[in-house]
């Protein structure tokens, strides 16, 4: 990923905050595993982020009938987490000699995906997923028949992702004045829920 190093974050906590905070990401890689150069998919999906590693690992799961599974398993896979985004107006900035831009976070991953078929093992991975997202239905996801649980449980293909290579991109105007940023702080402050994310990420990251 393009990054200028005024925008790269690399800060190991910061990075797995982030993931955790945007963790419905988009998994990338070729449909065919045997061809790395032709035609590649992409997967949307919701990731457990565990503090664990070097530099995490992710946990999820596929519908089984998503064959995207079979080309990515044991295979280098990228994962992209999409963060909050924002429209920058130049009326923000003090010098009229300027152009709009684009404020983003985004957080690229890579690992070896690593698959987990047995039912007991995807179980475990759910019961994360669970407690990540409403940690209330878990009393109630163990409540359901044993068949129907197992029937479910069957429908899907679980993964793992020691994460081997992160890259932060946090563009939140750091490389214009302090009068520009208070200003777009401002906007953002007052704006869209994205906004206002950017807003405290701008607060927290950029020292005025």
């Amino acid at each position: 990923m393009y990054t200028p190093k005024f925008n790269q974050v690399s800060d190991r906590a910061i990075l797995i905050e982030a993931m955790r905070a945007y963790s419905f990401a988009i998994l990338f890689g070729p449909i065919d595993s045997a061809e790395s150069a032709g035609p590649h998919r992409a997967t949307h999906l919701p990731l457990v982020v565990k503090d664990e590693g070097p530099h995490g690992i992710l946990e999820g799961h596929f519908a089984k009938a998503n064959l995207h599974w079979q080309s990515l398993a044991n295979h280098e896979t990228l994962v992209v987490f999409p963060g909050p985004h924002s429209y920058v107006s130049p009326s923000l900035y003090a010098e009229r000699l300027s152009v709009p831009t684009w404020n983003y976070i985004a957080i690229h991953a890579s690992g070896t995906l690593e698959l987990v078929e047995d039912e007991a093992s995807k179980d475990v991975l759910l019961a994360g997923l669970i407690e990540a997202n409403e940690p209330a239905y878990a009393e109630q996801w163990r409540s359901l028949p044993d068949g129907f649980r197992r029937t479910m449980l069957a429908g899907i293909v679980g993964f793992r992702i020691p994460i081997t290579h992160v890259e932060g991109k946090f563009k939140i105007s750091q490389n214009r004045p302090e009068i520009d940023r208070r200003s777009v702080h401002a906007a953002h402050a007052a704006g869209s829920p994205d906004q206002q994310q950017l807003a405290q990420w701008m607060q927290r990251l950029i020292a005025n």
